[in-house]
């Protein structure tokens, strides 16, 4: 079962190997860490940004397949789904207007549904949020 989450940042530190959050993972059970689908959504918007950027060549064959590295990389960790209590949770954060990202207040709907400590290095939003607990690894 998934005590944590990965904010986007901190799944891209683990996809390049950022030794510090790897050895933090490593003492964690198997499955203690989930990804969420808005956190797949940010990744995978990057990788098709650099797809629409890089229409031939040697950079569009690399985005092809940081493309397809990053859909093997989801299938490392559990997916934390956003369902519809996620999604009031959502509308009520949203309703507070704390000036914080929609992606990053569906990314804590996840996390308090779910009660999940959010792993990230963004507290100065993050910490916005009433009841959200977070953790950072890279340090």
């Amino acid at each position: 079962m998934s005590q944590f989450l990965f904010d986007t940042d901190h799944l891209t530190l683990y996809d390049h190997g950022h030794p510090p959050l790897r050895q933090k993972l490593a003492v964690q059970p198997v499955g203690a860490v989930a990804i969420s689908p808005v956190t797949i959504e940010e990744y995978l918007r990057g990788r098709l940004a650099a797809l629409a950027r890089h229409r031939s060549g040697p950079m569009h064959v690399r985005a092809y397949t940081n493309l397809v590295e990053s859909i093997r990389l989801f299938q490392q960790l559990p997916i934390a789904p956003f369902d519809q209590a996620c999604e009031a949770q959502f509308q009520q954060l949203r309703t507070l207007r704390l000036r914080v990202g929609t992606l990053d207040l569906k990314i804590a709907a996840v996390a308090l549904v779910n009660n999940l400590v959010l792993l990230t290095r963004n507290r100065r939003d993050f910490g916005r949020i009433a009841g959200l607990t977070l953790d950072d690894w890279s340090v």
